[in-house]
Formats: structure tokens, C-alpha cells, sequence
């Protein structure tokens, strides 16, 4: 009789979490957030003892790639990336990202090659299955905590950048405005625009110039980021309401390995 009971119960709820769902933007951005987070947690759980058979490798990354590419559709996210025919080379280079909110992986397995080794905060490291995933990914890890030790690992890829030539690829992931402000809880479908600047040449350059280099590439990020949220505040002036976007938001390096 009991079992009776609940299950009319549940099957009462359904139809108010239905409609709950349908017509509360706010209920709509915890599932959906909820759903992001459960994504990456079972598909990092399913693909860890798989990476692990290869072991420590950029190899890995593949996996974590493919992965991450169908949530764009899931949520409907058209991604519109410009400049992308620059990154058609075969030697090594950086690419240097602007960070907003966890969306950004969605933006980055859309430019990034599939052998990369991307620079994240250590924090990553200690997210069970996801943080194995991640370390087996080759993933190179920076305590924020610990500011000398990540300007140490920060300035050695500095220095080997310099060393070898590599180029700096900057790339600007546009705001979330038009779909999702976790500040208003709304998460809808939309566009997201994706702009890769002109290669920045290193060759010539010294430690000495690291300051000047970083400056310049930040300076040229925030000018491109600017425009967009120009762009976007217009496009959303009929009335739809806006989160927050940091022009000096510029986390997220990474390196191909060939």
C-alpha cells in the first residue's frame, strides 16, 4: 500500500517538475548547470581507465575533446569562430584565452588541437575522477595560492617559448550575455563567437621582453573583448538582461605539441 502511495506521488510530481521546468528560467539554469557538471563527471569517470592504459600522455586529450564537443548541441550553442585558418600550421605555438565561467572548455575543444597541453588551476587536481582525467591528460597544474610557484612554471613556458620561437595565437571568447548569467540564473540556447588575433612573433625577444610581450597581447585581447561586448550589449538592448564580462580576464594557455 505504501508503494502504492509514493508512486502516485512521483508520478504527481512529474508533471509539476515539467512545468516548473518549462516556464522558470531559474530552475531551467540549476538543471541545466547541474546536468553541465554531471556531463564531465561521468564522462571523465567512463574515459579515465581507458586514458590510463596509455598513461600520462597529450595523446589523452582526444578523449577529453571529443567528450566535450557534443554539449554544444545538447544545450544548443552555435559556436561561430573566426580566424580559425591561422591555427593551420604544423609547428608548435601558444594560444592565450580569456576566462569567463566553466563554458569556456566549450569554446576551447572547438579552436584547440587535440594534442595539447593546456596550464589550469591546481584545484582541478582534486576533483576525483575528473582531476585523474585531467592529470592523465598531461595537463600542467598552477597553485594560485602559491604565487612564486605558478610565476615559476608560468616563466619557464615563457622561457621555452622564447628559446624555440614559438608564436602566440591570442584567442577571445565572446560574453555570455545573450544566454547565460549565472548571476540572473539563465542558461538558454545562443550564439558564441569566437575570434583567433594575428600570430604574435617571439623570435628576437628575451626574458627582458616577457612584461612588454604580455602587456601587448593583453592590451590587443581586451580591445577585441570590448568590441564584442559592445556588440552584444547592442544586439540585447530590446530588453534582455546582462551578467558581467572582465575585459581582464586572460587565463587559459595552452601549447600544441607536435
Amino acid at each position: 500500500m505504501t508503494e502504492v502511495v509514493l508512486l502516485q506521488g512521483l508520478l504527481l510530481l512529474l508533471p509539476l517538475a515539467l512545468l516548473l521546468y518549462c516556464y522558470s528560467a531559474s530552475i531551467q539554469y540549476f538543471c541545466k548547470v547541474a546536468f553541465f557538471n554531471c556531463w564531465i563527471v561521468t564522462l571523465a569517470t567512463l574515459l579515465s581507465p581507458l586514458a590510463a592504459l596509455r598513461g600520462r600522455s597529450v595523446e589523452n586529450m582526444k578523449l577529453l575533446r571529443a567528450a566535450l564537443l557534443p554539449l554544444k548541441h545538447i544545450y544548443g550553442i552555435k559556436m561561430q569562430v573566426r580566424g580559425s585558418e591561422q591555427l593551420d600550421i604544423k609547428e608548435p605555438y601558444v594560444i592565450v584565452c580569456n576566462h569567463q565561467a566553466s563554458l569556456d572548455l566549450l569554446g576551447m575543444v572547438e579552436v584547440i588541437p587535440e594534442r595539447c597541453v593546456p596550464i589550469a588551476k591546481k584545484e582541478l587536481l582534486y576533483l576525483g575522477t575528473v582531476g585523474w582525467a585531467c592529470w592523465l591528460s598531461g595537463i600542467i597544474f598552477i597553485d594560485r595560492r602559491r604565487k612564486a610557484d605558478a610565476i615559476e612554471v608560468i616563466s619557464r613556458t615563457a622561457r621555452t617559448m622564447l628559446r624555440d620561437n614559438v608564436p602566440i595565437f591570442p584567442m577571445v571568447i565572446s560574453p555570455y550575455w545573450e544566454f547565460f548569467s549565472s548571476k540572473e540564473k539563465r542558461f538558454t540556447s545562443g550564439t558564441c563567437s569566437i575570434q583567433i588575433l594575428p600570430r604574435v612573433e617571439t623570435q628576437g625577444l628575451t626574458p627582458a621582453d616577457v612584461p612588454q610581450l604580455t602587456e601587448a597581447v593583453r592590451q590587443a585581447m581586451a580591445d577585441v573583448l570590448a568590441q564584442m561586448s559592445a556588440g552584444h550589449q547592442h544586439s540585447a538592448a530590446a530588453g534582455t538582461a546582462r551578467g558581467t564580462g572582465s575585459l581582464q580576464c586572460q587565463e587559459g594557455t595552452t601549447r600544441t605539441s607536435n
